[in-house]
């Protein structure tokens, strides 16, 4: 008895210790932790942007300044909205809801991670407005006692009407004034109960459940809060399903603030980044907007929806204009160098002067066509890439293999579903396609010498203490060689030279150019111009967001916005040169195999100059095989006729050769001709058996290279044995009269 009576006191001590000890602990790891209630109240802060100069942009605000609402003026909707999605135990608690931190710490410990947060209002607020968001247990003990000298200091009507005034509800809407005016156009006070639905339903993710990005999660989000309402007796099962009946609304009432596109796409990033609204308020944020280029983007017109973004070299999105957000597309032919030709030269598969057949084909009943569905036979790479050829692309992506495709896309942050990894991604198949800003990340791998480095809207965000909590550090990822690079760019200036593209053909300096078109004989759905500069690369889409068909065309419309935008951009400069030689050897190669028998081999070195072909390709990738046609003249086994009156040797032409003719008999050789080509060498000899042998050789005009001597058949001599008689025009030198 007394044994355990000792074990009882002893927990008992040990858990007196632990208690007085985390007491302690708390004290004093809190000591600073001091209401200020000026921040509780202090709405007047909002978001700086400033642009890739560092001056500060004008109305940086996507929404008005923060604007406070009275909590008496909100109807009851809005306000149990709040209470029945954030905390239900609002006015009945003290600050803290002790059994969800149980829930969480319990979840916490067993995740071994903090996703669980279990924060009342009051908690949100004192986040929001005092502490920063790190996810450390300091914090939250620093938390947990401002929210307790918050409690006892305000009313919880005071309590939520500052909440109200503080939260971030996306897109720069700091407060449900904000809120209110830039998704629905009105004061805070005159929302319905699915408007106040929809703008709580907000605040777990403000872009990701945005109606205008999401809408779809936006409405799910909105039946969610609905829900809770119901269950929490705010409304009944009949108005809650009305209410959830009711359609969202997914279009903005005024989206004429200057560079609203460009805003969007900074809010979207900064979700990515996942900052907490207390480190974002006040915050700086730098961006990589250049002014001029977001107005020749924004100045531009169209029938269609559009989406145009100019990345500059450097990784920093100069400017961004869409009617379709950030959404993907179907990419068309614009995949070719991306994921067909630049993977083949990179692999050493082909050069831009290789020759595939343009041909009617099946790959095991996949039959790709041309967009005029004509053939052209024999055409070269760099032929297939400016014309926008269908069958050498698929032709060439077979050849490499859909996982070598794979493995660049993959360096270039594109990552292909299992299904989309067929021949069809040659030509733009794609699931899901991609967002014209990823596919202008891919072609600056060109620009870039074959590096690549994802693009971002925000350079730096920097608190109103002037601490850096981002900086864009994207690291860069060797996909090409710079010697692919200069290939694909050689080939993409010629294709808005003479090309798809040739409508670019004008400027005085180097544009690179790539076109796509989707669609069908109805009509196209997209198209696409990537164009770039060694400054910019500028990407140019055209379509309809709900895919009707439309008359456009990469080559067309689109073009020709590119042609707007590098007029305004170059009006008072010019671009150095793209570059198109590093990584590469300029080299020659026998013209004759080339054309004639679609051979790659080097030229032999003492052939003549006519016969080479010059011809760039890749450094690692020359050709090992040389030819020896004229070191070494080699020819086929000439005819030999006999007639009454002569014997006659019949040379096939080749050019630069010259032959010598020897007749042997009984040991003895006698020449009966050296000189050029001759259709015909006629010997009348005396009767008898003779042997001809004819030696090929050319002369470079310092050695003579003799070919090896071709023994012709045997030849009895007599009239008795001649042949028919030949005419004598067979016999006239033609070639040298």
């Amino acid at each position: 008895m007394k044994k355990a009576i000792k074990i009882i006191l002893v927990i008992l001590l040990s858990l007196l210790a632990v208690f007085l000890t985390s007491t302690a602990l708390f004290f004093a790891i809190t000591a600073n932790a001091k209401l200020q209630p000026q921040k509780l109240i202090d709405y007047g802060k909002s978001i700086s942007i400033y642009d890739d100069e560092g001056n500060k942009i004008e109305d940086a605000s996507v929404s008005a300044k923060r604007k406070s609402v009275r909590l008496s003026e909100i109807n009851s909707d809005t306000v149990n909205a709040f209470i029945a999605s954030e905390d239900r135990q609002f006015y009945s608690h003290n600050g803290l809801n002790y059994k969800r931190m149980i829930k969480a710490f319990i979840k916490n410990v067993s995740s071994f991670s903090f996703k669980e947060g279990a924060s009342t209002i009051s908690q949100q607020l004192i986040k929001n407005t005092h502490l920063t968001g790190d996810k450390k247990i300091s914090r939250k003990l620093k938390e947990i006692r401002l929210t307790k000298q918050l409690e006892r200091r305000y009313s919880k009507d005071e309590i939520l009407e500052m909440y109200l005034n503080t939260i971030y509800f996306g897109h720069n809407c700091y407060g449900l004034q904000s809120a209110a005016e830039f998704y629905f156009g009105k004061n805070a006070e005159e929302l319905d109960l699915t408007e106040s639905a929809t703008i709580v339903g907000l605040l777990s993710s403000p872009n990701n459940y945005s109606p205008f990005k999401n809408p779809e999660k936006c409405l799910q989000k909105r039946n969610t809060v609905l829900n809770a309402m119901a269950e929490c007796g705010f409304i009944d099962s009949n108005r809650c399903d009305v209410a959830k009946n009711s359609p969202l609304v997914t279009e903005r009432n005024d989206t004429n603030n200057k560079f609203y596109d460009y805003y969007e796409a900074i809010f979207d990033e900064l979700e990515q980044i996942n900052l907490t609204d207390t480190d974002l308020s006040a915050c700086k944020i730098e961006t990589y907007l250049n002014k001029e280029a977001q107005n020749a983007a924004e100045n531009l017109h169209s029938d269609s929806d559009r989406s145009i973004v100019i990345r500059s070299r450097e990784g920093g999105v100069a400017a961004f204009v869409s009617t379709i957000g950030q959404a993907k597309r179907q990419i068309g032919s614009t995949a070719k160098p991306i994921f067909v030709y630049a993977p083949a030269i990179e692999e050493k598969k082909l050069h831009l002067f290789t020759k595939i057949e343009d041909e009617q084909i099946n790959f095991g009943g996949y039959s790709p066509e041309n967009f005029d569905k004509k053939y052209r036979g024999k055409v070269t790479v760099e032929e297939s890439i400016a014309q926008s050829l269908n069958i050498p692309a698929v032709k060439t992506l077979n050849s490499i293999g859909v996982n070598t495709a794979d493995k660049y896309a993959k360096l270039m942050d594109v990552n292909l579903d299992d299904d989309e990894k067929n021949l069809s991604l040659a030509l733009g198949g794609m699931k899901y396609g991609m967002t014209l800003k990823e596919l202008c990340d891919c072609y600056s791998v060109f620009e870039n010498g074959g590096i690549f480095k994802p693009s971002r809207f925000i350079k730096k965000i920097t608190s109103a203490s002037g601490k850096i909590l981002y900086e864009n550090r994207q690291s860069e990822k060797h996909v090409f060689s710079d010697g692919t690079a200069s290939i694909i760019n050689d080939a993409l200036c010629k294709t808005a030279k003479t090309g798809t593209a040739k409508r670019l053909k004008n400027f005085n300096f180097d544009v690179a150019c790539k076109t796509g078109t989707c669609g069908t004989i109805e009509g196209n759905t997209d198209a696409y111009a990537i164009s770039y500069t060694s400054d910019y690369c500028i990407g140019v889409w055209l379509g309809d967001k709900d895919n009707k068909k439309l008359p456009i065309y990469g080559g067309n419309q689109c073009c020709e916005l590119t042609e707007q935008i590098l007029k305004q951009l170059y009006k008072d400069k010019t671009p150095e040169k793209l570059e198109k030689n590093s990584g590469t050897e300029m080299i020659e190669i026998d013209r004759e195999e080339y054309e004639k028998n679609d051979k790659i081999i080097l030229a032999d070195n003492c052939s003549p100059a006519l016969s080479r072909l010059k011809v760039k390709c890749l450094q690692k990738n020359i050709p090992v095989e040389q030819s020896t046609r004229f070191s070494l003249p080699t020819i086929r086994k000439p005819q030999i006729i006999v007639n009454n009156d002569n014997i006659c040797i019949q040379l096939c032409q080749t050019k630069y050769y010259s032959y010598i003719v020897n007749r042997v008999s009984n040991g003895e050789k006698v020449k009966i001709f050296d000189g050029k080509w001759k259709e015909c060498i006629c010997d009348k000899p005396p009767q008898g058996n003779y042997v001809y042998e004819v030696i090929p050789y050319y002369d470079d005009g310092k050695i003579i290279h003799m070919g090896n001597a071709v023994a012709l058949p045997r030849v009895n001599f007599s009239p008795e044995t001649a042949g028919d008689k030949i005419p004598d025009i067979a016999f006239k030198d033609w070639y040298n009269q």
